[in-house]
């Protein structure tokens, strides 16, 4: 078991997704950020089902820093409820989680 977590989130757009992602690798808070293009979510929102295309984000981060991931997502998504979804790594190929570890705010 690591400390190394995947958060998924999804946005309504390129552009967005984009803003989402260039924030979380900028500030260190995100190794890296996969963007998806143009899946189709369908959800249950406000008591009907709706559908719609988004652009999916797969974040690199740690268990340290996913609260504040979750903050800058609640605070520069469009959305009023942004999706924000932890999923434990287990394991990796040691190199690969060396350079999550690199790649991620160290607060002194």
């Amino acid at each position: 078991m690591t400390d190394k977590r995947i958060v998924l989130s999804t946005a309504g757009s390129e552009e967005e997704a984009k803003k989402i992602a260039n924030h979380l690798v900028e500030s260190r808070l995100a190794a890296c950020v996969n963007i998806v293009p143009q899946i189709e979510s369908v959800y249950r929102w406000e008591g009907k089902v709706e559908s719609g295309r988004e652009w999916l984000l797969i974040i690199k981060t740690s268990a340290e820093l996913f609260p504040a991931v979750r903050d800058a997502i609640r605070e520069l998504h469009s959305y009023e409820l942004p999706e924000c979804i932890a999923i434990n790594i287990e394991d990796g190929s040691s190199e690969y989680l060396d350079w999550l570890a690199d790649s991620l705010r160290q607060d002194s």
